[in-house]
């Protein structure tokens, strides 16, 4: 699994990026994390609003800054209601 942050490195970009490690450390995922600092780059992938989430070439989130819990349940593919 490549799972990508992206964003300019905001503080809501640094948290995304560590809730996604923090998700994948829980389920036990051995992911590729990376994150993509570049505007032309995200822009590139599709991104619109940052910070944003994108998992093997799908942007899963946008916008705000993802739960542990919420990225957790999109990585595991659970469409629980909240």
């Amino acid at each position: 699994m490549k799972i990508r942050v992206a964003g300019p490195g905001c503080p809501r970009c640094q948290t995304t990026e560590k809730n996604v490690i923090n998700a994948c450390s829980e389920l036990g995922l051995a992911a590729d994390i990376s994150h993509v600092y570049d505007v032309k780059e995200y822009a590139r992938l599709g991104v619109r609003i940052t910070p944003a989430v994108i998992v093997d070439g799908e942007i899963v989130t946008s916008g705000k800054v993802p739960t542990v819990e919420e990225l957790k349940k999109i990585l595991t593919g659970a469409s629980e209601p909240d």
